[in-house]
This record gives structure tokens, sequence and C-alpha cells, in this order.
């Protein structure tokens, strides 16, 4: 996206990959499809705009957060395929290393538990897996990153290889104190260090050094993680500020200012984001695997609908979900209950259901599993929310919106601008380049411009939770650990 100074959208281009699905549980990118669709991306955004590379003035970057690349810095040339957050191969290299200390055996440094979804495990099954790497790795000739660190690589031609704090506190491998890289997880992990970016903060003038644009220089001087660039993109610059993004997954994020709060109810501690010359800003996060995603599952899988967006209008065919609940737990259940063991679960199936309802429980899915998050958020902060601000491609969606305002019992509100994530990677791009002068500055760009409010009665509201958390019990177990 390009920006000015207001705040407006000049051009808009959206990233185009495919996933690769080689075996079940399996996810993967194709790095130097990413970059070239990159490349492709800025071509179309500056047409469109009609203004000239010349004039811009900084970029900013954000990306999947935990999806892993492997790179040979001699070639430019990728080892392997890019392993998807969502990727479950590391499922029994995270039982291992929890066999000493637990799921929350890394959780005070990190913040994390041990699961599938962080890029340290990814690694160590890429280093054990891919043919040469190991060597090459302790030869010094292999990198790591996520992606936003192998599109920071090309975009400079090689000369910078870093990230930022927020991408680097989804890695499992980042002190979450020190913002450095943790020497003992390494060594247990057996990850060397040379493979590892630079840390650098979310927005800084020296970031990232420069890139070429239609023969023009230009400064490279933000990155943060997706999640994070929303919490941004929102202005959620105060400690109980939160947001909600309705992506692919969900994801929900407390700011809690430069205190790092750890979690008893599920949630993830990671770094908010990070201005040059300042101390780190904390969240709290809720991570759902899958939300929108489940919407494109009954598109592609199941052929109900043929584009993503007749599913409201389908959702709208029927009064209610029919006793249908749908717990979509494709890669096992993320925050707050962390069970690689839960798979996929439609319960209250009835011959009275049909794709209305299926259509129906799919939206309401990603309604009840933001609740599950708000409820954790409120046990560990003692924040009780009155609105939460939603960002993301599934808030077009109007029954949802009030479908969520209603489960939560609190103000949805969704803003002007809904790609808040590439808003975010702009405002920090060009906060560090003088383009905005404050966050109180970016404080005022932020507009609501929908607001729904609760309508649901009490009792049905908790009558249709209380059936929730029934199906997800129903959901847990599936898998064994053979």
């Amino acid at each position: 996206m390009i920006f000015d100074h207001a705040g407006t959208v000049h051009a808009s281009a959206q990233m185009e990959h495919e996933q690769i699905y080689p075996s079940p549980g399996w996810v993967e990118h194709d790095p130097v499809e990413i970059w070239e669709n990159t490349q492709r991306v800025i071509a179309r955004a500056l047409q469109k705009s009609a203004i000239p590379a010349s004039s811009l003035s900084a970029i900013g970057v954000t990306n999947q957060r935990e999806t892993t690349v492997v790179w040979d810095k001699r070639s430019g040339r990728p080892y392997a395929n890019a392993l998807v957050w969502q990727d479950m191969r590391t499922d029994q290299i995270c039982r291992q290393l929890a066999k000493d200390g637990g799921l929350d055996r890394f959780r005070q440094r990190v913040g994390l538990p041990l699961a599938t979804y962080f890029s340290g495990p990814k690694l160590m099954w890429l280093l054990d897996n891919v043919p040469g790497l190991r060597q090459d790795a302790e030869d010094g000739h292999a990198l790591f990153g996520t992606i936003d660190s192998w599109l920071i690589w090309k975009l400079t031609d090689g000369q910078k290889h870093i990230t930022d704090a927020t991408n680097a506190s989804r890695t499992m491998l980042m002190d979450l104190q020190t913002l450095a890289w943790d020497a003992q997880i390494l060594e247990i992990m057996d990850i060397p260090r040379s493979m590892l970016p630079e840390i650098r903060p979310s927005s800084d003038p020296d970031f990232y050094g420069t890139t070429q644009i239609n023969d023009q220089t230009i400064t490279l001087c933000g990155d943060l993680g997706d999640q994070q660039a929303a919490l941004f993109g929102q202005t959620c610059f105060l400690p109980g500020e939160v947001k909600n993004t309705y992506g692919t997954g969900c994801f929900l994020l407390l700011n809690t200012g430069k205190e790092i709060v750890h979690s008893d109810n599920g949630l993830l501690t990671t770094v908010a984001y990070q201005i040059a010359n300042d101390e780190p800003v904390y969240a709290l996060e809720g991570s759902v695997a899958i939300a929108g995603a489940l919407v494109q599952w009954l598109r592609d899988n199941l052929g109900i609908i043929e584009q993503s967006s007749e599913i409201e209008v389908l959702a709208n065919s029927v009064e209610n979900n029919g006793g249908v609940y749908f717990v979509p737990a494709f890669s096992g259940l993320f925050a707050p209950h962390w069970r690689s063991d839960a798979r996929g679960v439609i319960a209250g199936l009835t011959r009275f259901a049909n794709k209305g309802h299926l259509a129906r429980a799919t939206l309401e899915a990603a309604a009840y599993q933001t609740r599950e998050l708000l409820e954790a958020m409120r046990r560990d902060s003692g924040v009780d929310l009155l609105s939460l601000k939603v960002d993301g491609g599934m808030v077009d969606n109007e029954l949802l919106m009030q479908f969520q305002a209603d489960i939560l019992g609190i103000s949805v509100v969704r803003p002007e601008i809904r790609e808040t994530t590439a808003l975010g990677a702009a405002y920090a791009a060009g906060l560090a380049v003088g383009f905005w002068e404050s966050q109180e500055q970016l404080n005022k760009n932020w507009h609501a411009q929908k607001t729904w409010q609760p309508r649901m009665p009490e009792e049905q509201k908790e009558a249709l939770f209380a059936h929730w958390k029934k199906a997800v019990e129903r959901s847990l177990g599936w898998v064994d650990e053979k």
C-alpha cells in the first residue's frame, strides 16, 4: 500500500502466493515465488498510484511471522520451501523438548509455550532433514529468517540480514528482557548462532539500509510482524488497548506497555513494537490458527461456495446455527488450549441441518474463539474491555461482526482503513524518517467507520457459548502421541 501524510491509501496491491501441502499437517511456501510476487506488488502499487518512486519517503515491511526460511548466502537460493506457521511436522520435536521441563520450559524467557507454531523447532527440523544444510550452517554459509528477513535480504541485494524485535519474539529463540538471541536455547536446539539475523527496532532510520526501485534509492526502515503491525496500525499505543485481526487465523493483542506480562491462561507474551532509541513495548496475544481459512476450506475443499464473499449470504439464509458447531482444529488448537492432539469437529448435526447452518457455524467459530481469547486476557490482565477494535478481511462480514458483539457483550469497532497490517508497516517506516512527527499524529489519523452494539439476551449468549465449549471438548485427544 502507498499512503500519504493523512493516511489516505493511494494504491493497494495484494500479494498472491500458493501454499503447498506435501503431506497431512505440512504447509509450505516457495520463497522464490514470494520474492517474485513482492516485486510485482511494488510495481503494481506504483502504477496504480501514479506516484513516481522518487516521491517515496520510506518503505516498511510486514509479514507472516513464524514462517521459516533458510537460504544459502553465497547463491541466494533457498535450501527448501519455507515452513509456514501452520505447519505441524515439528510436533515430535516439541514433544521431545517438553520432556525436560514441560510445554512451558522456555516460557519465562521467550514468552511462548513449546508448540509447532513457532520458528525455532521448524529450523531444527530443516537442519535435521535437508541434505547438506547442517554442514553449510556450521560452516557459516546458511542463513535463517522469517519472511521479513528473507525479503529485506533480497531488497538490499544481500547486504542486510536483519529482523525486528516483534518477529524475533516469535522464534522461541529471543530473550524478551534483553532482545538478544538466547545462547542456552540455541545450544539446546543445536542451532548455529551464525544463521540468525541481527535484531533491530521495528521503526529505525538505520534499520534496513536502502533498496533500488525504478533506479531510485529508497530507505527501508520499518519492520513489524503482521499482527503487531495491525496493533500499530490501529494506534493501540497505550497499555490496555486491544485489537483483533480476522484473517487466515484470528489474533487478539493487548498492549501491556513496558511491562512483560506472563500469562497463566494460555496466552503468549510477545514484543508489540520497538521505536528506535526507546524501550520495547510488550503485548499479550491470543492466537487462533483457523478463522478466515475455514471459509476458504468451505470454498476450496467442499465447494459449498464459489467466492469467499458468498459465505454471508448463505449464512443469512437461516435464522440461526440450527444447533451446529464447527471447531476448526485443522492444525490442533492454539490459544488458550495449546492442544496439538485436537482435530476439526462438526458437532450437533441433525437431518434438519443444511449448508446454510454450516456456513453460519463457520462464521460463528471465529467469534467463539475470540471470546475464549478475551476471557483469558481478562484473567491475565485484570482489564475489563468495553470495546474491541477489529480489522482484517473478515470484518467486511456484517453478520459476523454483529454476532461478535453479541457473544462478547461489548461494542465492536471497525476502522475506516481495514487493512491495518499494511498501515502499521507504513506508520513504522514513516515515523523513522519524520514523514509523521509522532504517535500522537497517528492517533489523529485513526477513525471509526462502523460500530456494532450487543443486542443478544444474556441467557441466549451464554447458552450458545456453553455448547461451543462442549464442541471443543469433542475435538480433543483425536491424535495420540504415536
